[in-house]
Parts: C-alpha cells; sequence; structure tokens
C-alpha cells in the first residue's frame, strides 16, 4: 500500500543554529526600513503567521502576503552559503531519508511552515534536496494553518503521482504544532525531540511514537510501512 510520507525541516532534518531569525528579521527591515527589536517567534508557526505576527509585535499593522512573501523570498535568497556553514543536518537524516527515497510505495516529501523558496534553500545547502520530492510538499505560503497543509500535500501527490486522496499521510515533526496538525487532519504523527520540546511535551500533545532522534532508520522504515495498511 502506498504512503506519503511529509517530513518537517527546521529541527527535524536540519538544525539551521539561528540562520531562520535572521531571514524573518531580514524581512522585516527590507519591509519596514528598520531592523526589529523583537525576534520572530517561530516553534512550528507558519511563515504567513510568524511575519503577521512579528509586524503585531512591533505595535504595525501586518502589510498584506503579496508584499510579505517576496520579501521573506528574498531575505532567504542569499542565505545558503552560511546555512551551510552555521548549520547542519541532524543525527541519521541523510539515511533515513536514502531508505524512504528507495521506497517504491513512499512519496517522500516536505511539510514545512516555510515558503517553498527558502525551504528548498534549506535542505539543497546540505544536499538533502535530492532525497526528497519537493514538488508535491506542502509550504507556509499554503496556508496559515498548519493542519491544512496535510490537505495541500494530499492533493499535490494526487496531482503529481495519481495516489488517492484517501492515501494513509504521516507527519514526522519536532513540535506540538505537528502533532496537532497530523490531529487535526486524521493523518498519523511521529515526534523526533530534536527541536525546543521535550519527549514528555510531545507525548502530552497526543503523539503516539516519540524517537530521540532519527538514527534508527530501518527501524523507522518498518513502522511506517506498518501505517500504510
Amino acid at each position: 500500500m502506498p504512503l506519503i510520507v511529509l517530513w518537517d525541516i527546521d529541527h527535524t532534518l536540519i538544525e539551521n543554529n539561528g540562520v531562520s531569525k535572521q531571514i524573518y528579521a531580514d524581512a522585516f527591515t527590507r519591509l519596514t526600513g528598520r531592523p526589529p527589536l523583537h525576534r520572530a517567534r517561530t516553534e512550528g508557526r507558519t511563515d504567513r503567521l510568524i511575519c503577521r505576527q512579528m509586524f503585531l509585535d512591533h505595535g504595525l499593522e501586518p502589510p498584506g502576503w503579496n508584499v510579505v512573501a517576496p520579501a521573506l523570498k528574498a531575505a532567504g535568497a542569499g542565505m545558503e552559503a552560511e546555512l551551510a556553514r552555521r548549520g547542519e543536518v541532524l543525527p541519521g537524516v541523510r539515511d533515513v531519508l536514502m531508505l524512504a527515497a528507495a521506497e517504491r510505495n513512499f512519496v517522500s516529501s516536505v511539510l514545512t511552515g516555510n515558503i517553498a523558496a527558502n525551504a528548498l534553500v534549506k535542505v539543497r545547502a546540505f544536499g538533502l534536496d535530492g532525497l526528497l520530492d519537493l514538488e508535491c510538499g506542502a509550504y507556509g505560503e499554503h496556508s496559515e494553518d498548519r493542519g491544512a497543509l496535510v490537505e495541500v500535500a494530499r492533493r499535490r501527490v494526487h496531482q503529481h503521482h495519481g495516489l488517492p486522496l484517501a492515501t494513509p499521510v504521516v507527519l514526522i515533526g519536532d513540535t506540538p504544532r505537528d502533532v496537532q496538525a497530523a490531529k487535526d487532519a486524521g493523518a498519523h504523527v511521529i515526534a523526533v525531540a530534536t527541536g525546543v520540546d521535550s519527549a514528555e511535551t510531545l507525548r502530552s500533545a497526543g503523539a503516539p511514537l516519540v524517537l530521540s532522534d532519527l538514527r534508527e532508520g530501518s527501524s523507522l522504515i518498518d513502522y511506517l510501512h506498518s501505517l500504510s495498511h
């Protein structure tokens, strides 16, 4: 049976070590002409929500998304080398992505709060882009609500691969928002305690399986097979 596997990026696949916050700060500066006084609040939020909240935190009316999106893309465009220098791929990620990509019945893509352009910058900085079907991904420009991105991914996988819209989906992420998004959309979820949230917090959010990291790749693939039946 086929399975749609959707990976979060930041703190699940990679550690960006502050580069994401720098991108949001640069976008804010491009839009306002001054650097932000308050850092972006991320923690699993989508880019639409992060940027809107950043303006509100500064007592400013958020501009339209058609204005924000190009500034975000421009801010991220020049950061690939800096991300490669400062960031890192998290333990086990490269191996498990290779295993998932080799599974004939899996569509392995991303569900991320990042806009597609910046998501590509982040995975390409570490050579992960060839291991993911990024054309089918769901990205921060598609919705402010992370849960709604699951349906976006289902439709895109259906369009690109012809899989039924009822194909099982599993989200793999590091925050309670990833867990809630899966629950809201009727998807499976695997939580990874490689971000700021502890394994206990992720279990309390409702994750039935919480991993300390992604190093046990073959065991994870076996578990994913059990979800496709």
